[in-house]
């Protein structure tokens, strides 16, 4: 017996980019896949439009239309979101399977499942860009229910794979995985921001690239991500937060998560 019922009603909270690759991508094996129009802007709107998703009023009536639903928001509103679905539900006795696909720590994951019930809960992790086509794009997932939410996305551009049951080891994989994706990008741009300090941003140049350094194409990758600056703030928060619970330093992280504050706040140059 499956966790999820053939055909089921899928919540997608919320469809961004990534929010709504997930809801296209989990068209084809759903009855339908529903989102939470309230308090959502214009473009979030069409992205839905455009993924031919439907909408509902709020949170409170896709908690509790779902069978499934999936959590793909910015990594600090991650217990919020969570919350605001477990709120719904109360009183209600439904308990669709809850996937947090967010970049957050396992004790994040743990605090989320406490609330809506470890069992009916899955970790998530999303390693790619937006999936529109296979190949780019791995979802690890572990849970008790796991392996059911793996199989909504079978020929999916997805690619979704089953770490295990236990909770947390998903999400302890994102945060590893960003530490070479959002903790080394942050190290250029605070390198850059002291050289311009100090006046000497010229000269590091010339010195990394006598040392086989592309320093502009390095610092451009970087500053590529001013516009999500705030949204990697929050993961590396959540990195710091896991990689602290396995007894390691967690300033990477934690300088990191500021480098991204001062970027998106204009405080930091890219």
């Amino acid at each position: 017996m499956t966790a999820i019922p053939s055909r089921p009603v899928v919540g997608v909270l919320h469809p961004g980019a990534m929010g709504a690759a997930v809801g296209s991508a989990l068209r084809p094996r759903a009855g339908a896949v529903v989102w939470a129009a309230a308090g959502r802007s214009q473009a979030t709107s069409k992205r839905a439009e455009l993924a031919d998703l439907v909408a509902v009023p709020d949170v409170a009536a896709l908690a509790r239309r779902s069978d499934a639903i999936l959590s793909v928001c910015p990594p600090h509103a991650a217990r919020a979101t969570a919350e605001e679905v477990a709120a719904a539900l109360d009183g209600t006795g439904r308990s669709p399977i809850y996937v947090d696909a967010n970049a957050v720590s396992p004790s994040t994951v743990h605090a989320i499942a406490d609330r809506l019930g470890p069992d009916r809960v899955v970790d998530g992790a999303i390693i790619g860009p937006p999936a529109w086509e296979r190949g780019h794009t791995v979802l690890w997932l572990a849970g008790a229910a796991a392996a059911d939410v793996a199989a909504l996305f079978a020929g999916s551009p997805f690619d979704a794979r089953v770490l295990g049951p236990d909770l947390g080891t998903a999400s302890a994989l994102k945060a590893c995985f960003a530490l070479q994706s959002k903790a080394l990008p942050a190290i250029w741009l605070e390198m850059a921001a002291a050289a311009r300090g100090f006046g000497v941003e010229k000269e590091l140049r010339g010195e990394l690239e006598r040392n086989g350094v592309d320093f502009a194409a390095a610092l451009a990758g970087a500053g590529g991500g001013a516009t999500k600056a705030w949204r990697w703030a929050g993961e590396m928060d959540e990195a710091a937060d896991a990689v602290a619970a396995a007894g390691l330093p967690d300033g990477f992280s934690r300088a990191a998560a500021e480098i991204y504050r001062r970027l998106a706040d204009g405080r930091l140059e890219p």
